[in-house]
């Protein structure tokens, strides 16, 4: 595994090392041994499918509150996606720095991001799905999240949404998350 650092302290773009022969290929998508060498505490807590039959459907950007934020590993496993983070930690150098990756199936690449950070991704194609790995259980009723397409973040989304839910398209900018 190799890991790239990203916009945001502590978030990294993971790269697999893919052994490839007549049969296909083979690589780890996790090794807890590397993360810890790389200098980063991650362990899977739980493990999550999100399911996009859409083109453009928007989730996110989502978050969890202290003190059971969720750092995450995001693997897409069908399809293609823009996948964001957004560093909304109050004691952290990178505050509301943005970092953004395409995710594929086909490329051998997952995005880490740590605890304390929004999430959210635009699927680029029909028929995309997800696996989160959580570095911790989701807690009902701590869930929170900031708009999409707030000024502040001038993320650089590829598309406009086709799909996005009620609770996505009213999240507060984050001056009303409490910046």
């Amino acid at each position: 595994m190799r890991f790239r650092p990203t916009a945001i302290d502590g978030a990294f773009l993971v790269d697999l090392d893919m052994h490839a022969d007549e049969r296909g290929a083979f690589g780890r998508v996790f090794c807890g041994e590397e993360f810890r060498a790389a200098g980063i505490s991650f362990e899977v807590a739980q493990v999550n499918l999100s399911r996009n039959a859409a083109r453009h459907t928007l989730r996110g950007l989502h978050t969890q509150l202290p003190p059971h934020e969720e750092p995450k590993l995001v693997q897409c496993i069908r399809g293609a996606l823009f996948d964001v983070a957004v560093d909304l930690r109050p004691e952290s150098p990178t505050r509301g720095a943005v970092a953004t990756v395409e995710l594929t199936a086909a490329a051998d690449r997952l995005f880490y991001i740590p605890p304390g950070c929004a999430h959210g991704f635009l699927t680029l194609e029909p028929e995309t799905d997800l696996v989160y790995y959580m570095g911790s259980a989701f807690v009902p009723g701590v869930g929170m999240g900031i708009r999409f397409d707030d000024p502040a973040f001038a993320i650089p989304w590829p598309h406009p949404p086709a799909m996005i839910s009620a609770r996505d398209a009213a999240y507060p900018d984050f001056a009303g998350f409490g910046a």
